[in-house]
């Protein structure tokens, strides 16, 4: 190589050295290009070894990240020429000097040092001759200034007009390099990631410590791509190899942005420590701790480590920020910890009183049994969004629920029920009838049962409420008429008048698979649950069974089951949940239905107690054939599965039997007797379906057992074939 090419090869070289001041001319040339380091400067020259890349392709596997290792001292036999102070080209550092760039200067001269152990550098950089190649000279201009266009056509022209003339090696691999560089930059603001990935893969000298903004474009395509363990290699790779303070930070805030908070806690884990004891993540710890808090909110599941959480109540205490107290407010609330939530949106209010605020401080007091607060906290913000109004109706059915009733002002009274016609809501006017009831003003209280009803048609405990009312007022056309209205639909409300109603105290046992839940039962049902954005989460064990919400969007009212909605918005575990309540309250249609939500849960547990309800539902129902698909919806455990099987062929050989379809009958009680021994009530079923198949003599020999027995439908088989013979004698 001559010379004059070996000096603008190590000027171009000196230019990318990373960190180093750039020229003027070359400004535009700094966000493109710039080699990795001194020694891949060096690699680059044809007298040193190949440097092992950054990132390479692994047969036909997508790019993997890897260690750099740093080439030692070239061996002397590796070089093209002696290292010798002759041989030196030493026109870079009169470049450098020219331009008065002092830090490239030195940086030359690092790197000839250690090309050239014996080199000694010049007193006077600019005593060095200039390059006599002009042409040349010029190209590596218009490449330094990013004009790679302009090159290629520059070599062009001198190859034609000097057919001999061959470029640097040097100069086409370095504009090779950077053309790679300008594509993928391109392909990675237009988010054609694939692409991003591929041209890393085939320039792999992109993929340095020098090359920062590269690295964080390919992590970034490696995690758009599905890889996100590749990405986490490439973030790992910066902080274990580069050392610039600023651009390690930008790594930490770009990881941030793509990856779990566990992988970014591990890649915090590589800062350093400064001699003061200062660490340099730091600064951004804080926001760090606040993001992390924030995607706890957004996922109820996600634990924030204890550190980030205290960092931010810190945060909370000590700044002005309403915003660090309401992420508190929210990551409390959804986990149960109401006290700790209503602390933190009190004090986010007292720094600016806001909507989100007093939602989330309403929803803490509404599960502390505190509604009468909470009306007053969200009247102000009621109009807000849609979640505000549901908050503060939420908060006035709980409120008019209270049992005793709570005493309330009448300008209060007034404004919720403006605010109840305002908004046709059928579940606070449902209880501004059992808060009349309960002042004893029952003509009151069939206005608003009847407008409840006339909101939502379906409102089973309106019905109830105002059945029960009419037969308070000896109305007694009025109970037939409801009674006529809800046959089949309302256990309750067909034998309204044939029992006592049950004292205000009395506590039942809700038999769940696996739990037991306390509920109150009372003579009015408490506020049913207001579901916000078809959000509600799961059931809580405490007594009025409580539902806990997943975020701001989540409204935590439900008190047992007694009030008819769309078990659509519910949570696969609070409709797991509900379903039981609704089979114990005997309304199993309502229970399938809850069942059904259930089943789109993705915990195997859930589903397979859903689908064992569900089919126990359609069973009480008199559906056995929906039951029999029930059991199929998910896999049950041995146990379950025979006890299914053996109601659901029960209830079928009864329909037939009942269906006056005899021989199906038997057939059933045959498939059944194969699985479980015959029980007396199905032994004596057996017998009647050999009376109606005129078998008598196989009727005969059951009943009499079941006689033997004492058993009396075994008797009373018996009798009936003695008057049928007897007649025919």
């Amino acid at each position: 190589m001559k010379p004059s090419i070996v000096a603008l090869s190590a000027i171009i070289a000196a230019v990318g050295i990373a960190g180093m001041k750039k020229p003027d001319y070359v400004k535009h040339m700094v966000q493109s290009f710039s080699p990795a380091s001194e020694d891949d400067l060096a690699s680059r020259s044809s007298r040193l070894p190949q440097q092992q890349p950054a990132f390479q392709t692994v047969g036909d596997k997508a790019p993997v990240f890897q260690e750099i290792k740093r080439p030692a001292e070239p061996p002397l036999d590796t070089l093209v020429t002696a290292a010798t102070a002759s041989t030196v080209d030493e026109s870079a550092l009169r470049y450098f000097a020219s331009q008065g760039d002092t830090a490239r200067l030195q940086a030359e001269i690092s790197r000839l040092k250690a090309l050239y152990p014996d080199w000694t550098p010049p007193k006077d950089p600019l005593a060095i001759p200039q390059n006599e190649d002009k042409q040349l000279e010029t190209m590596w201009q218009l490449y330094s200034q990013a004009r790679y266009a302009e090159v290629r056509k520059a070599i062009a022209e001198r190859q034609a007009a000097e057919p001999v003339w061959q470029p640097p090696a040097d100069l086409l691999d370095r504009l090779g390099v950077a053309e790679a560089r300008l594509r993928l930059i391109n392909a990675s603001d237009l988010k054609q990631y694939e692409t991003v990935v591929r041209i890393g893969a085939e320039t792999t000298s992109l993929l340095t410590c020098s090359e920062v903004d590269v690295l964080w474009r390919v992590a970034e395509a490696l995690f758009r791509t599905g890889k996100p363990q590749r990405a986490t290699d490439a973030y790992t790779y910066i902080l274990n190899n580069c050392q610039n303070t600023a651009e390690r930070l930008a790594t930490i805030q770009k990881a941030v942005d793509l990856l779990p908070s566990k992988t970014v806690e591990e890649l915090l884990a590589k800062e350093k420590t400064a001699p003061d004891g200062t660490r340099e993540f730091d600064s951004i710890r804080d926001d760090l701790a606040r993001r992390f808090v924030a995607e706890a909110n957004a996922d109820g599941k996600i634990v924030v480590p204890p550190q980030y959480l205290s960092r931010v109540e810190r945060l909370a205490e000590t700044g002005g920020l309403a915003s660090d107290a309401l992420l508190l407010g929210w990551y409390y609330l959804p986990r149960g910890e109401m006290e700790a939530a209503e602390k933190w949106f009190r004090r986010a209010r007292d720094k600016e009183d806001s909507a989100s605020a007093s939602q989330g401080l309403a929803l803490a007091l509404i599960d502390r049994d505190m509604p009468l607060d909470a009306e007053n906290v969200m009247y102000r913000w009621r109009d807000a969004s849609k979640e505000a109004k549901a908050v503060y109706l939420a908060a006035t059915a709980n409120l008019l629920a209270l049992d005793p009733p709570a005493s309330i002002k009448a300008d209060v009274l007034k404004r919720i029920a403006a605010e109840v016609i305002k908004s046709r809501d059928a579940t606070t006017a449902q209880q501004f009838g059992w808060y009349a009831r309960a002042l004893n003003q029952p003509q009151t209280a069939v206005q608003w049962f009847k407008t409840a009803l006339g909101w939502k048609l379906d409102d089973e405990p309106s019905a109830y409420g105002l059945a029960v009312t009419y037969l308070q007022l000896n109305n007694m056309k009025g109970v037939s008429e409801i009674q006529r209205l809800w046959a089949g639909r309302s256990e309750r409300i067909a034998k309204l008048g044939e029992e006592k109603e049950e004292p205000e105290a009395a506590r039942e046992q809700l038999s769940v698979p696996g739990e037991t839940v306390t509920v109150r039962r009372k003579a009015r049902p408490r506020a049913q649950a207001i579901a916000v954005s078809n959000e509600l989460q799961e059931y809580r064990e405490t007594p009025d069974v409580a539902v806990r919400p997943r975020g701001r969007k989540s409204v935590a009212t439900i008190r047992g089951c007694r009030i008819t909605f769309n078990p659509e918005t519910l949570s696969p575990d609070a409709a797991l949940a509900r379903g039981w309540c609704l089979m114990e309250l005997n309304r199993p249609l309502e229970a399938a239905a809850a069942f059904e939500v259930a089943l789109s849960g993705s915990s195997s547990k859930t589903r397979e107690d859903a689908a064992y309800g569900q089919s126990l539902a359609y069973l009480r129902a008199g559906l056995a054939s929906k039951a029999a698909v029930s059991a199929a919806k998910a896999p049950q455990n041995p146990q379950r599965a025979l006890e299914l099987q053996k109601a659901i062929l029960t209830d079928k050989a009864i329909a037939a039997f009942d269906g006056g379809r005899a021989r199906e009958a038997l057939l059933v009680l045959d498939q059944l007797k194969q699985i479980t021994p015959e029980r007396t009530d199905l032994l004596a079923l057996r017998g009647y379906v050999y009376l109606k198949m005129k078998r008598y003599g196989d009727a005969r020999r059951v009943f009499e057992a079941l006689a033997a027995i004492g058993n009396r439908d075994g008797q009373r088989g018996l009798a009936i074939i003695h008057e049928l013979f007897h007649e025919n004698d």
